[in-house]
This record gives C-alpha cells, structure tokens and sequence, in this order.
C-alpha cells in the first residue's frame, strides 16, 4: 500500500517561507512523478509543481513560478515544496500527489495522478 505524507505546514506572515515535505512508503512502487496541489476552500484543486524523478524536469504552474521551487531526494523517497515570498492567496491544503507516467508532470492535472497524501494546510496571514 502507497503511503505519502505530508508535513511542514503551519501559519507564516505575507513574505515569509514554509518547506512542505512528502515522504513516500510503500513497497513496489516507483514514482515517475510526484507533484504537489493545493485547494482552498471552495475552489477546485489546482496543480502547483512537479517533478520527474531524477529531477532532469519540473514544471510549475504560473502563479508560483520564482517562488516556489520542488526538489526531491530519491535516497529517502522525500519530495519538497520550498515556498518563499508567501502571499495570502497561497492558503490552501496542500497535497502531495505520485503518478507513474510522465504525463502529469507535464499536465499538472490532478486525474494524471494515482496516489495521494492527506493534506496539509497553509495559512498565510497579511
């Protein structure tokens, strides 16, 4: 069974920084991509970065593109979501998610991905 969790949430001031990690149990199963998502209340979830594993490609959707940045450390099947010049529409539950093709790395859709993590929230202050 594909276990992610999440952890590095919290509460942070406009401006600030929060490092989400996702660690990544189970046996049998090799991530081809793992992404994060975010969903605010009443929204849709929306896709916020990816990577390929070994890193040779990420993709960020606009809206965080130079503030945050992903990055993984294969050793320890451990993703990173490192999130500088907070805003306040950033608040959100942030999903760790894996897919086992390429396909939602390049999509950032959340249908391309199969495995999921529970959550965690993000609340960014002015």
């Amino acid at each position: 069974q594909v276990q992610l969790v999440e952890s590095g949430g919290g509460s942070v001031q406009a401006g600030g920084s929060l490092r989400l990690s996702c660690a990544a149990s189970g046996g049998g199963y090799t991530a081809y991509c793992m992404g994060w998502f975010r969903q605010a209340p009443g929204n849709e979830r929306e896709g916020v970065a990816a990577i390929v594993t070994g890193g040779y490609y990420t993709n960020y959707a606009d809206s965080v593109k130079g503030r945050f940045t992903i990055s993984q450390d294969i050793r320890n099947y451990t993703v990173y979501l490192q999130m500088n010049g907070l805003k306040p529409e950033d608040s959100a539950m942030y999903y760790c998610a894996g897919s086992v093709s390429n396909v939602g790395c390049r999509s950032l859709t959340r249908t391309d991905f199969r495995y999921w993590g529970q959550g965690i929230k993000v609340t960014v202050s002015s």
